[in-house]
């Protein structure tokens, strides 16, 4: 076993199992608890079987637990949909192509849609643009008198040159490929039905969460763990720890405009890669090996709207470089799902 020194008190020094990790993205923090109360009645999520969206959920719930939570997916993985009800919450199994089964789901007057295609996009354009544009229309369309967050994502952004402002959302958008423009083509689905139909909503544009299994630190940490290169062309990046994310997501509901409205979802601070790997390495007491040099542009976003109405985020990026370096190098399960953050040409 080896040891990190995460040192607050109200943060834990370590996981021990999923258990434990998914327990604590689930507890839900005063100001969530707060904001949800301002929100009657259901709460459905359409798309919860992916990597946030059980977790989700079950914050949900725990921040109000007298409320009806529904969860939709197609549930490949009947594991999930059990982990799902042993929490409380309803789950309805639902292909979202399907204009007919969206149609028979009950209604709900709060919705967050986490539905969407990413991984392997460029080997399934047509998915892609279908997942990410054809459902929200569709959703749009059924769900017009609720509430609705919808997940989008950092990609629409051009690339930023490093020492300028990174974008925030009255910033001019530039999606790389097709996946960042089918994002964008959902976010334009949301918006024009919001406006339609007078519907309150936010499109809130998230990278990069981060959770044990996944996410930017761990595919770094995970890299400098087997000695392989850190690839460092992508110099700088934005992550947010994955509790923290969800609870602004869920928050969104008590904050909807109409029309709909986008907000920023990540850390406040642009990070070199070099340095995470650099850090990283020294909790393994190895020393990163690096590939490339940092190019002049990078992905980012500017947080500074959700930090003034959320507040910043809870969990420090010494925690979560603490928490994942522990849990790589204890073992721990992997989701097998890579960000390609370093992906520079729109190519998933």
């Amino acid at each position: 076993m080896i040891p990190f020194h995460t040192e607050s008190p109200t943060l834990p020094k370590r996981f021990a199992s999923v258990d434990e990790l998914e327990a604590f993205l689930a507890a839900p923090g005063p100001a969530l608890v707060a904001d949800m109360a301002k929100v009657q009645g259901d709460l459905m999520i359409l798309g919860v079987a992916g990597k946030m969206g059980p977790t989700l959920a079950r914050l949900a719930k725990n921040a109000t637990p007298g409320r009806r939570v529904v969860g939709v997916a197609r549930f490949s993985d009947a594991a999930v949909r059990d982990r799902l009800e042993r929490w409380g919450i309803e789950t309805i199994a639902c292909d979202l192509l399907d204009r007919v089964a969206i149609e028979a789901l009950p209604d709900a007057p709060n919705v967050v849609f986490a539905a969407g295609h990413k991984f392997g996009a460029s080997g399934n354009t047509p998915l892609t643009w279908a997942m990410n544009t054809w459902v929200p229309t569709l959703v749009a369309e059924r769900f017009r008198a609720a509430r609705i967050v919808a997940f989008s994502s950092g990609n629409v952004y051009p690339l930023t040159h490093i020492g300028e402002a990174a974008p925030g959302e009255a910033s001019r958008v530039g999606p790389i490929g097709e996946y960042a423009q089918s994002c964008l083509g959902r976010e334009r689905m949301f918006e024009y039905f919001s406006a339609r139909h007078g519907t309150p909503g936010r499109i809130v544009r998230l990278n990069y969460a981060i959770d044990m299994r996944y996410g930017v630190l761990f595919d770094i940490a995970a890299k400098v763990h087997r000695g392989e290169p850190v690839d460092v062309t992508m110099g700088y990046v934005n992550v947010i720890w994955q509790g923290d994310a969800n609870a602004q997501v869920l928050r969104c509901l008590a904050h909807c405009t109409a029309p709909s409205s986008v907000i920023n979802c990540t850390g406040l601070e642009a990070l070199s890669v070099r340095t995470l790997a650099a850090q990283l390495g020294e909790r393994f007491g190895v020393n990163a090996k690096i590939a490339g040099r940092e190019a002049e542009t990078a992905l980012l976003s500017d947080a500074s709207e959700a930090a003034r109405l959320f507040g910043p985020p809870t969990v420090p990026l010494e925690t979560m470089l603490d928490w994942v370096a522990d849990w790589i190098a204890n073992d721990g399960p992997s989701l097998g799902k890579p960000t390609k953050f370093e992906v520079r040409d729109g190519t998933f």
